[in-house]
C-alpha cells in the first residue's frame, strides 16, 4: 500500500516532497518524512518499523562521509531491524550535499562545502527529539548507531545525550583531527579557503570550506571522541572488518580500549560497507552486513 495524503505533501522550491507511507511483509515504512532543524536547515529521515501493537526500542542509524540514508543496502538494513522488532530510523544530515527534492543525489555541493561537524551533532539532536514522540516508540529505550564518520558522532552523542541508553558503531572513526589535510596541503587549504575531495562513485568534485577547519578547532574539545568514548559508560558494540582500508581496524580496537562497557566484534574479511555497494540490486543482505545485524540485536536485546 501506498499513499501520499495532502497533509503529506510541502512544496519546495516549486516541487513536492511526499511523504510515503508502505506496508511490505508486516513492516511500515515511512519514507521522506522532512525534519525541521531551525539551526541548520530542514532534511529527510525514513522510519521502518513492524505492525504490532504496543511500543517499540528506537534505533537511530547515522550514515557517514560522503553518504545518504538510500545508499545501498541501508534499505534492506533498515528493514531487518525493524523485522527484528525495533523502530529504526535513517537520515540524510541537513548538509550532507543532498537536497529534499533529491535525496539520492548529491546536488547541492554549496551545503556540503558548509557541512561542519557541529551541524551534524545538532541534525543527530533533532532526529532523536523528533522520534522519541512518535505514538509507537518507547522512548525509555532509545539506541543510536553510526557508521564511519557517522560512528564518531554517534560516540559523542551518546555521552552526551541522557536519552541514549546503547550505542553502537560500525567501521566508526576514533578521531576527527585526522581526517584534515597536514603541513603543506592545510596551509594551501587555508589560503585557498577550500579543499576538493574526489566522491569515487559520482566523479564529483566535493568542497569542503575553509569554515569546516575553523569549526573543528573552535570546537575541539566537544569533538573529541576518544575524550567521549573514555566518559561513556552506556552499553556499547564496536564491529568492524579486518579489510576495511578507510578505516583501519586499530581505530576499533582504540575506542574498545577507551570504553569501558564496550564489545568489540571483529568480521573476518568485511569491509569498510560490509559487503555493500551503490546501487545494491538483490533483495538479500550481504552475508558481512547480516553479520552485522545479527550482532546488533542481540546487542541490542540485551542492553534495552
Amino acid at each position: 500500500m501506498e499513499s501520499c495524503s495532502f497533509k503529506g505533501q510541502l512544496s519546495f522550491l516549486g516541487g513536492i516532497h511526499c511523504l510515503t507511507l508502505k506496508i511490505k511483509m508486516n513492516i511500515i515504512t515511512e519514507k521522506n518524512i522532512l525534519i525541521e532543524n531551525p539551526e541548520t536547515k530542514s532534511f529527510l529521515a525514513d522510519a521502518y518499523y513492524p505492525e504490532t501493537e504496543g511500543k517499540l526500542p528506537l534505533v537511530i542509524f547515522a550514515h557517514g562521509y560522503k553518504g545518504y540514508k538510500d545508499w545501498g543496502t541501508w534499505e534492506l538494513m533498515a528493514e531487518a531491524f525493524a523485522k527484528a522488532g525495533y523502530f529504526f530510523v535513517k537520515f540524510n544530515f541537513s548538509h550532507n550535499g543532498t537536497t529534499i527534492n533529491d535525496p539520492d543525489n548529491f546536488g547541492d555541493l554549496e551545503a556540503f562545502g558548509n557541512n561542519n561537524y557541529t551541524k551534524e551533532l545538532s541534525d543527530y539532536q533533532a532526529v532523536i527529539d523528533y522520534f522519541e514522540n512518535h505514538t509507537k516508540v518507547d522512548s525509555e529505550k532509545i539506541a543510536i548507531i553510526g557508521h564511519s564518520r557517522g560512528g564518531g558522532h554517534t560516540v559523542l552523542q551518546a555521552q552526551r545525550d541522557p536519552k541514549v541508553k546503547a550505542l553502537i558503531t560500525l567501521a566508526g572513526v576514533n578521531n576527527f583531527v585526522t581526517r584534515f589535510p597536514k603541513n603543506d596541503r592545510l596551509e594551501r587549504y587555508r589560503e585557498n579557503g577550500v579543499f576538493y575531495v574526489t566522491n569515487g562513485r559520482t566523479k564529483q568534485e566535493m568542497p569542503h570550506y575553509w569554515q569546516f577547519y575553523e569549526n573543528f578547532r573552535k570546537n575541539e574539545s566537544e569533538l573529541d571522541i576518544q575524550k567521549a568514548a573514555q566518559n561513556l559508560h552506556k552499553p556499547y558494540l564496536i564491529i568492524h572488518g579486518t579489510q576495511d582500508e578507510a578505516v583501519k581496524i586499530k581505530e576499533a580496537e582504540l575506542l574498545h580500549k577507551w570504553a569501558k562497557n564496550s564489545e568489540l566484534k571483529i568480521i573476518d574479511g568485511a569491509d569498510h560497507v560490509f559487503g555493500g555497494r551503490e546501487p545494491w540490486n538483490s533483495d538479500i543482505l550481504p552475508a558481512d552486513l547480516e553479520k552485522v545485524v545479527n550482532y546488533s540485536t542481540e546487542f541490542l536485546n540485551k542492553a534495552l
